[in-house]
């Protein structure tokens, strides 16, 4: 009956883009949202149950639509059903959420509330720990009840980023860039700008998806100087269910670090390996930038004030490998996280000393396939489209054609960073946009995704900042 309920909510909400009705709840004091380029920019601040509450009632519509994404996902891919997501949240995340936490994710639900809608905090717990438990516990459990694993119960290995700094860039400071990389019905709705005022800790700006406390893709920036993306690492093995949830460390650490360091012992106390990345770091203040592994059982860091770190879901440090990626061959030129890396080697030593947010927009927009090397945009390009591939990527379980690959593009310098900005591209970096129909009819064997997949058009490159208002007020109209 819940899972009924959601699949109708989804039928009949389309996400809101406009103001939320007039409500004299002094919770929602401050709070406002504004569309531009293509994203939903979401200003928010007060104790965590006013940020929680926030964000619930402005973006009541697009958590629901959110939540269906899974609801009719997670069957298809994992073979389990939204229950065991939720029940998973109640169990394995809640009992080592922070209190902070706890009461922003209790403020979302009674957001949700106040404009109407079913969702319980158990759906929006597990939407906040989709990828720790689908692709982490989940693996981990079939292991130990002894069940045959599906194919896509995996930790993917997705995204591209980097990150410079010293000689390696035009003025000397920090650049760094990422895109996301999702399938494209996640990914579509993976368009927040999340520009947030916590009680405690620092003033942050990040993109996100609806509902979820944490950027989860990641890229932000924090008043402490702090400049943060990563990639997931591939094929990590392993889940330490008394651990703290990734998506309550990331935001931690986002939240209250002033130093690399800082940021890396956030994350490392409590990991639980669940959505295990390569973090990239920059601190604006002293120009120095941070590659911190973040296995379960290994998580090194490497600092430098010169130079640059590119992030393609390629493990590096040997013992990670040989503990925590049980698989992965680094020698081997073909799967896409491979290709990547390669491909973002090549990138960032061709225009080594040059490197400024024009060039971190090319990159990102990048369509070089290494192994075939000829232009392809496909798996292996840096801005992915895996719907053109004809093999799949088998090594995070995607079959032939699977509708997804880079959604977003972020960039960012130390100049920007100061001012608590940075520059985002919904959709494809590239700019091309996906467009359903023809993609279904040419691939029918996805038609399972029509009550969720939409048409992915590329808005363009847009430059955010901290508490930024609607172009109509800025201008006074």
């Amino acid at each position: 009956m819940r899972l009924a309920v959601l699949s109708l909510l989804a039928a009949t909400s389309i996400a809101m883009h406009a103001a939320p009705p007039a409500s004299s709840d002094p919770r929602l004091q401050g709070a406002y949202k504004f569309n531009e380029g293509g994203w939903t920019y979401v200003y928010l601040e007060g104790t965590p149950e006013q940020v929680g509450f926030q964000h619930g009632y402005l973006l009541a519509r697009e958590i629901e639509d959110n939540v269906h994404v899974y609801v009719v996902e997670v069957p298809h891919a994992v073979q389990r059903d939204w229950s065991f997501f939720r029940e998973a949240g109640q169990n394995v995340l809640w009992p080592h959420i922070d209190p902070e936490y706890q009461q922003e994710l209790k403020g979302i639900v009674e957001g949700l509330h106040a404009q109407g809608s079913p969702l319980d905090l158990w759906d929006v717990v597990a939407l906040n720990g989709i990828m720790e438990l689908r692709d982490y516990y989940l693996p981990t459990l079939n292991a130990k009840e002894k069940k045959p694993n599906p194919p896509e119960a995996v930790a993917p290995g997705k995204c591209s980023a980097f990150i410079a700094t010293g000689s390696a860039t035009k003025d000397g400071k920090i650049v760094i860039a990422h895109n996301n990389w999702s399938s494209y019905a996640e990914g579509e709705r993976w368009t927040e700008i999340f520009d947030i005022v916590p009680a405690s800790g620092q003033h942050f700006i990040m993109d996100g998806s609806p509902g979820i406390i944490t950027s989860q893709d990641d890229f932000g920036v924090n008043a402490g100087g702090l400049m943060i993306t990563e990639t997931t690492l591939p094929m990590i093995k392993g889940f330490d269910v008394n651990g703290i949830p990734e998506f309550d460390r990331s935001r931690k650490a986002t939240q209250y670090a002033t130093s690399i360091d800082e940021y890396a012992a956030i994350m490392r106390e409590g990991n639980n390996g669940g959505y295990a990345n390569s973090w990239l770091v920059g601190d604006r203040k002293t120009g120095e930038i941070g590659y911190l592994e973040l296995g379960l059982r290994h998580t090194p860091l490497t600092k430098k004030k010169d130079g640059y770190f590119v992030s393609s879901n390629f493990a590096a440090d040997p013992d990670l490998i040989r503990d925590d990626t049980p698989g992965f061959d680094p020698a081997n030129p073909e799967p896409s996280m491979n290709a990547r890396h390669i491909r973002a080697e090549q990138f960032v030593k061709e225009h080594y000393g040059k490197l400024d947010t024009a060039l971190a927009e090319a990159y990102l927009s990048e369509h070089y396939d290494s192994y075939e090397r000829k232009i392809d945009a496909g798996k292996r390009s840096l801005c992915g489209h895996e719907d053109t591939s004809p093999i799949g990527e088998k090594v995070w379980g995607n079959p032939p054609f699977s509708p997804s690959g880079a959604v977003t593009g972020k960039v960012m310098d130390a100049e920007m960073a100061a001012k608590l900005s940075f520059i985002g591209r919904a959709g494809h970096p590239c700019g091309e946009d996906f467009k359903v129909a023809p993609f279904l009819a040419a691939h029918p064997e996805f038609d399972w995704q029509k009550p969720i997949l939409h048409d992915m058009i590329a808005g363009p490159w847009t430059t955010f900042i901290a508490n930024q208002k609607p172009a109509a007020t800025v201008a006074g109209n």
